[in-house]
């Protein structure tokens, strides 16, 4: 499974590099991690400054909802299970090992000897709460990860053995996320939502301090499970949501390391003399999220007819400078999990967008109401789309905030908004992704609607194997299904391109193009 995957994403690596070149004839040495580089020996020390695009929206993994928390929660939080960075491959992390001794029966043996920030134990006991929180807890917002949990049982000091519903070869890879993320349960119960600001985890870095929409701030975790880690003695997480800004920071010296830039910046790094480039491929996916408990996403045809309406070569083409990969799924082409008849239900097609909103009883075109990011790159985005939906005699009409405030107020209970653009930053297992984006519990389901019937099915059994040829044979019902009732309108791929400080070192993209900082540290 893993050389088949490497190699699809070997491949669209090349097919990228060959876009960027195209786009700008970047040095090939960018296209490098630079730990890939010719380095010294790792240095203890330092404070990295990083500059994040988003506020998050809370630093409790089971409360937050917007995919930029992850680079905040990966600092303070470790999961029961690691990915590997280019493949997304399962391995240990909090979890030693595990094992199905029967195909709904998952057996965790944990790391021994962990302790959480504020001194207490994390065992079988504390892995219990959390699942059991994520699970049951009014305010979590990862019931749906958890979906296929029967029960969770202490079966030892450091074992436990969960209960599932219906078998579920994902959920490893589901606890590599939020879902796996382990909180100290003495902390939880004593601060209550105190904890969305004052975290306490097991990770290599604990919580100092979270000034609203400015800085999120962590030390040295003294210690920490993992011998000679961490190597940098804390990191400043400063919050500059426009991305030009946090460019500029990080070439004036003020921060040492900026990500989620977008392809038009590249050319801004390489004149740059002390600043270099880390990119590569990710699940990053901008999209349209649907409220489709009301008017008028609720309405099939609608849906579909913002769906023909979209021409994604053209928008990869002009807010990516060609950068990037057309999305006709939630999936890109080089995930083994890709399906190409799926990838063929909807051609750019104005026509047939105007006659389906026709259908619906808007014969003289149709206004819809959408909310979206205000920063520079997120208003051209909309930009293009506005004018390619004009063709469609669809008018787009966009309010726009910060990422923090558009996805508390779209997914929250106040439900602003008929519609949402924004990013999809992927899950290590892709029913992840369609749980998370469809279920009716899911967070990401506004609404929280049934789904067909069939997708829920589809979805179930995508879990019933562990041979990958058999995952992608369900996954393409998956993809189809959610595709034909048109629950999600996915544009256009982006790569992970970061800009960092010469004395940045270690660092490595991830498949999530979520930055981890477990492998930085600082040359000065």
């Amino acid at each position: 499974m893993t050389d088949h995957r490497s190699q699809r994403l070997f491949d669209m690596m090349m097919r990228r590099r060959t876009f960027l070149t195209m786009a700008g004839g970047a040095a090939a040495a960018h296209w490098l991690p630079t730990s890939a580089l010719a380095q010294s020996e790792p240095k203890r020390g330092g404070i990295l400054k990083v500059s994040c695009p988003g506020n998050p929206s809370s630093l409790d993994p089971y409360t937050g909802g917007s995919g930029f928390d992850h680079s905040y929660l990966y600092t303070m939080f470790d999961t029961l299970v690691e990915f590997d960075y280019p493949t997304l491959k399962a391995k240990p992390g909090l979890a030693a090992s595990w094992n199905y001794p029967d195909p709904q029966t998952l057996v965790m043996n944990l790391q021994p000897n962990v302790l959480f920030h504020d001194g207490t134990p994390f065992n079988a006991e504390a892995a219990k709460a959390n699942l059991d929180r994520g699970r049951t807890d009014p305010r979590s917002n990862i019931k749906g990860d958890l979906s296929t949990v029967d029960s969770v049982a202490v079966s030892g000091p450091n074992q436990i053995t969960i209960k599932l519903k219906q078998p579920d070869t994902a959920l490893p890879l589901i606890l590599a996320d939020r879902a796996g993320m382990m909180s100290s349960p003495k902390a939880v119960q004593d601060l209550g939502k105190e904890h969305d600001r004052k975290p306490v985890g097991t990770g290599a870095w604990k919580f100092v301090s979270f000034n609203d929409g400015e800085k999120v701030v962590v030390t040295r975790n003294e210690k920490y499970w993992r011998p000679g880690r961490p190597y940098l003695d804390g990191l400043e997480l400063n919050v500059i949501p426009e991305l030009a800004t946090g460019l500029r920071s990080v070439i004036a010296g003020e921060n040492d390391f900026v990500y989620a830039l977008t392809p038009q910046q590249k050319t801004l790094i390489d004149r740059a003399k002390n600043v270099s480039s880390a990119t590569g491929p990710t699940l990053g996916v901008f999209g349209v999220y649907f409220n489709t408990g009301r008017a008028p996403f609720n309405d099939l045809r609608i849906r579909k007819a913002f769906n023909f309406a979209i021409d994604r070569e053209e928008f990869v083409k002009l807010t990516q400078v060609g950068v990037g990969e057309a999305a006709y799924m939630v999936l890109p082409t080089a995930h083994w999990a890709y399906d190409a008849e799926t990838a063929k239900l909807y051609p750019h097609d104005p026509e047939m967008a105007k006659k389906l909103i026709a259908e619906a009883g808007f014969k003289d075109g149709m206004d819809m109401n959408l909310v979206g990011f205000s920063d520079q790159s997120s208003t051209q985005r909309q930009d293009v789309l506005i004018e390619q939906f004009r063709k469609a005699n669809i008018r787009l009409k966009f309010s726009n905030g910060t990422v923090s405030e558009t996805t508390t107020n779209y997914f929250g209970p106040e439900k602003r908004g008929d519609a949402y653009l924004a990013g999809w930053t992927g899950r290590p297992d892709p029913s992840l992704t369609y749980s998370l984006l469809f279920l009716k519990e899911a967070y990401y389901n506004t609404a929280h609607t049934d789904p067909p019937a069939e997708l829920t099915q589809a979805i179930n059994d995508s879990r019933k194997y562990e041979d990958i040829e058999k995952r992608k044979e369900a996954f393409a019902r998956v993809q189809k299904l959610a595709m034909e009732n048109a629950l999600w309108a996915p544009i256009a791929f982006s790569l992970e391109l970061d800009a960092m400080s010469q004395k940045v070192k270690g660092y490595k993209p991830n498949l999530l193009g979520k930055p981890k900082f477990e492998d930085v540290w600082l040359d000065s």
